[in-house]
Formats: structure tokens, C-alpha cells, sequence
């Protein structure tokens, strides 16, 4: 069976995979944001380290099968080394809560970006986190 690979054009993208979001999880990952690779992630191979094409663009991947990427890459500390996590939304509120980012806060900066998308929230948590991730290490 041949994959079909994701067109940007006429596909809904399963979590926002612009050049920001993919720029702010690596601030993410350079501020401490601590990444268990598991099923269920997406990852950005931003050194073209992954061999085998994308089936998303800009060499974003779906951990699927963990052991297919523990057989490329070698182990998980190579894994957390090389990728990049780009967590979910869902995600995204998971660490809020672990890092006590008040609900009050979120909704406040929700509330000052007058555009609202589901790929605007997810920015807006990432862009959160990274504050707390940049406070905690002061």
C-alpha cells in the first residue's frame, strides 16, 4: 500500500506545523522542556536526521511506532537529542497545568489576540510555557 503523503493545499493538518510554531518548540526544547519520546507525538526533524521522507511537510513526523525510531536513531536520549517534540494542544494544557500556569493567565492572553484559531491558542500556550520555562531557569 502506497502512502499518500499530506498536501498542505486540501488536507486539515492534524496541529499547526508553520515555520513559528516549529521555531517556539525549539525554544521550548532549548529552555528545559522536558520530552519522553512516545506514541502519540509529533516530532520536527529540524537536521534531516530521519532517513525516510515525511508524510507531513517540512520533515514533521507522527510517532506511530516507537521502536521504527529507536531503530533509526539508536536510542531514546538520541531521540531527545535530534527531534524536536512539537506537543498537541491537548499537550499543550497538560504542561500548563504540571508548570502552575493559571487558567486565569491563559485566558487572558487568549483574550488579548484578537484572532482566534486553534492554531492561535496552541502558539499562545507554547509562547506561555516558554515564559515560565524562561523564569524558572533565572
Amino acid at each position: 500500500m502506497k502512502s499518500t503523503p499530506f498536501d498542505p493545499e486540501k488536507d486539515f493538518a492534524p496541529i499547526p506545523l508553520d515555520k513559528n510554531m516549529r521555531q517556539l518548540a525549539q525554544e521550548l526544547k532549548s529552555h528545559g522542556l522536558v520530552w519522553q519520546p512516545q506514541v502519540g507525538s509529533f516530532v520536527w526533524d529540524p537536521e534531516n536526521t530521519i532517513p525516510v521522507p515525511s508524510p507531513f511537510p517540512d520533515r514533521i513526523y507522527f510517532v506511530l511506532n516507537l521502536n521504527h525510531f529507536l531503530k533509526i536513531l539508536g536510542s531514546i536520549e538520541r531521540m531527545q537529542e535530534k527531534l524536536v517534540w512539537l506537543p498537541s494542544w491537548q499537550q499543550a494544557r497538560q504542561i500548563c497545568l504540571t508548570l502552575d500556569i493559571p487558567h486565569s493567565q491563559i485566558q487572558e492572553k487568549l483574550r488579548d489576540n484578537s484572532i482566534w484559531s486553534a492554531q492561535q491558542e496552541t502558539r499562545v500556550l507554547y509562547e506561555l510555557i516558554l515564559e515560565k520555562l524562561k523564569a524558572v531557569r533565572v
